[in-house]
């Protein structure tokens, strides 16, 4: 917990909820304890949805499509969705929630690791959503940043890693090691690349939003 959980709690007591089927859906995740994108990042999506209006979307981990179809739900009407997905159970209840909300002619699904997936793309996007394996996000991040348009969007989830990332590397817990250290190498990449610029956020368990100059 990288904040007040007293202060989260009173802040999402605020909030007016999605659409019943995303409400429905979130319900389920919590209950299967598949993670989704807790409800203080919701909002945020939301907000920055508003403002940039996207047209194009690219999301890397999919889950059970919940942030897939929040962002169809609450990003412009026409808007068009790539997400993609590695794990192979997860897939077909993805696909699922997609027809039972109307929304599968807007979404397209590819089923594979995202590092042999996102090369193989050519066309470009103003708004892209990183939400897959934390330690890999580093090695995503090159053709990420091929795929943006100038002055798109790159959100990024889950960054603070509940505050390891501050802690010393040996007082890390060995298993999380190669995360912690990959990590802390992305969020330096992000504020550190020429051609971004980069806010570091301690929203949820930590976001960072990059606008591609």
């Amino acid at each position: 917990m990288i904040v007040d959980e007293r202060l989260i709690t009173y802040v999402n007591s605020l909030d007016m909820g999605n659409t019943e089927f995303l409400d429905e859906l979130e319900a389920y995740a919590h209950k299967t304890y598949v993670p989704i994108i807790r409800k203080e990042m919701q909002s945020f999506i939301k907000v920055l949805l508003a403002v940039k209006q996207p047209q194009n979307i690219l999301e890397v981990g999919t889950a059970i499509g919940f942030s897939t179809l929040l962002m169809c739900e609450y990003g412009k009407e026409n808007c068009r969705i790539t997400t993609i997905e590695n794990y192979k159970k997860r897939i077909p209840i993805a696909r699922e929630n997609f027809k039972k909300a109307g929304r599968e002619k807007q979404i397209q699904l590819l089923e594979g690791d995202a590092g042999e997936i996102l090369p193989t793309l050519n066309e470009s996007f103003d708004f892209i959503f990183m939400d897959a394996a934390k330690g890999q996000y580093i090695h995503f991040l090159p053709q990420v940043l091929r795929l943006m348009k100038p002055g798109a969007v790159l959100v990024s989830d889950n960054v603070l890693q509940d505050g390891d990332l501050i802690e010393s590397h040996y007082l890390v817990e060995r298993r999380n090691r190669t995360i912690y250290k990959r990590m802390r190498e992305y969020l330096y990449e992000l504020k550190h690349h020429p051609n971004l610029v980069t806010s570091v956020i301690p929203l949820g368990d930590g976001v960072t939003v990059s606008i591609k100059k």
